[in-house]
């Protein structure tokens, strides 16, 4: 049986992706539907929008990532028991790695999973010239199914009665949304997009929730419930071989730690600072391991009877302050660390594992961090952002003679290395990393870099793992 489903689409970033799937998440839900969400591409933020309305845990989807298999396999495991799926899309639709190709795009992973996509149009600043660019899209690869139209930021009446017309006498789409301008529904936005759920208080969550009601009423749910009825099956062959290979690699993982008489303990960073995971990396470590989480700005230390240690993205800059204070956090990370203890940590954890950071909103106070590594964090007003792909140049950490490694980065700011024997595992084929196309430090059996990775399709949180495992031999 077929789940329907619909992909939420923009013309560009910043046209009200988030905004708008809220909404038809919310109305679905009224109308009775489970409804499982996606975000497509490498985004940690706008899932956690998507959990405050439908109960249910968003899922990204990521061609680069995952590989088209492990997108697939995450996308029909995720939504078997919903009965209606939205995906809100990346930037602008065909908006992927390169300017060449749809690879990575939102309209590839539509093509991918045969989802009908609605697109978001923002209707500032234009009216029958809006016609012009949809158009645009529609003809610009027509093996991309745009299915429905949404409006938004309609400035009045007239305005959308001149919009209307346009399309009327260019374009057989239908409008399945008008959404008139209203500045209470534009979101808080920070240097990395919204604010993260975590960061919001109860009243700005239920802000949030309303919202989604109000720009609710302004859709045609007929017409969209309709749309994603229109979907075809996925073949399921080669899903089901990728389903089986990743089976047989939990089996060979559950042999390698037999003698253990429970699972091993795993503890996850999470809280304000640190809350940059994707989910199906914790669902990933829950099958395999005991999943714990911490929270670096409140808990004093690490328990003693963990076997692992994970350290995800966030805004450590943020609350640097608070992560200064909490020395005994700091002192029992550091000392575990120096123990031998596995830990992995990306962009906010590597950042809280080197010596300070400074330089948020300018302020240049150098606030201690665990000092793990011999180096210096330093905000930046410049972004660093894209997919990134490493080859492993050491074969001594617990990733052992694993030869690639893909994931992305994102972040605003740059690690000064103090020490120059300081060890980075990974040559960049792609992307910036910490420095001159090399990235990912290492000492003890810590990993931590920029780099953000996915575990459905490669080993890397198998080795990890496994490095729990042998800590706990000891």
């Amino acid at each position: 049986m077929k789940t329907p489903g619909i992909v939420i689409a923009g013309i560009t970033s910043g046209v009200g992706k988030t905004t708008i799937s809220t909404a038809i998440i919310q109305g679905l839900l009224k109308r009775g539907y489970k409804v499982q969400p996606f975000k497509i591409g490498p985004d940690y933020i706008d899932p956690s929008y998507h959990n405050m309305i439908a109960k249910r845990r968003s899922r990204n989807l990521d061609v680069w990532l995952m590989g088209i298999n492990g997108l697939q396999v995450s996308y029909l495991e995720n939504s078997i028991d919903s009965d209606f799926t939205v995906l809100e899309g990346v930037m602008g639709l065909y908006d992927g790695m390169s300017g060449r190709n749809n690879f990575a795009s939102t309209a590839h992973v539509s093509r991918i999973l045969d989802l009908p996509i609605l697109l978001v149009v923002d209707t500032k600043k234009a009216a029958r010239s809006l016609a012009a660019i949809t158009l645009g899209f529609v003809k610009f690869d027509r093996k991309i199914r745009i299915s429905g139209v949404i409006l938004n930021n309609i400035a009045s009446e007239r305005h959308l009665r001149y919009i209307v017309e346009a399309f009327e006498s260019k374009i057989k789409i239908p409008i399945v949304g008008k959404i008139f301008n209203d500045k209470n529904l534009i979101y808080h936005e920070r240097h990395l997009g919204l604010i993260p759920r975590m960061e919001l208080n109860a009243k700005l969550q239920d802000i949030i929730r309303n919202n989604s009601k109000i720009v609710a009423e302004h859709l045609d749910f007929e017409k969209i419930i309709q749309i994603g009825k229109k979907m075809n099956y996925l073949d399921k062959s080669k899903v089901e071989k990728f389903s089986l290979d990743l089976v047989n690699r939990k089996s060979r993982f559950q042999e390698s730690k037999k003698l253990l008489d429970s699972k091993v303990k795993i503890m996850i960073a999470l809280d304000k600072s640190f809350n940059f995971y994707y989910q199906d990396n914790l669902d990933i470590l829950h099958k395999r391991a005991k999943i714990e989480f911490f929270s670096p700005l409140e808990d004093s230390c690490v328990s003693q009877d963990t076997a692992g240690i994970i350290l995800g993205g966030g805004f450590p800059e943020v609350i640097a302050d608070k992560l200064e204070t909490n020395s005994n956090m700091r002192r029992s990370i550091l000392d575990l660390a120096q123990k031998d203890i596995p830990i992995y940590a990306e962009c906010g954890g590597l950042m809280y594992l080197t010596k300070t950071i400074s330089g948020y909103k300018n302020n240049k106070k150098k606030h201690k961090m665990v000092g793990l590594f011999d180096a210096d964090t330093i905000m930046t007003n410049k972004v660093t952002l894209g997919y990134t792909e490493a080859l492993l140049n050491n074969n001594q950490t617990y990733l052992g003679k694993i030869h690639k490694v893909r994931g992305h980065e994102f972040h605003y700011s740059n690690v000064v290395i103090n020490n120059t024997d300081l060890e980075l595992i990974y040559d960049l084929k792609r992307g910036k990393g910490i420095r001159n196309g090399r990235d990912g430090f290492h000492t003890y059996n810590c990993i931590a870099s920029y780099m953000h990775t996915h575990f459905m399709n490669s080993t890397f949180s198998d080795r990890f793992l496994e490095c729990c495992v042998r800590y706990l031999r000891k």
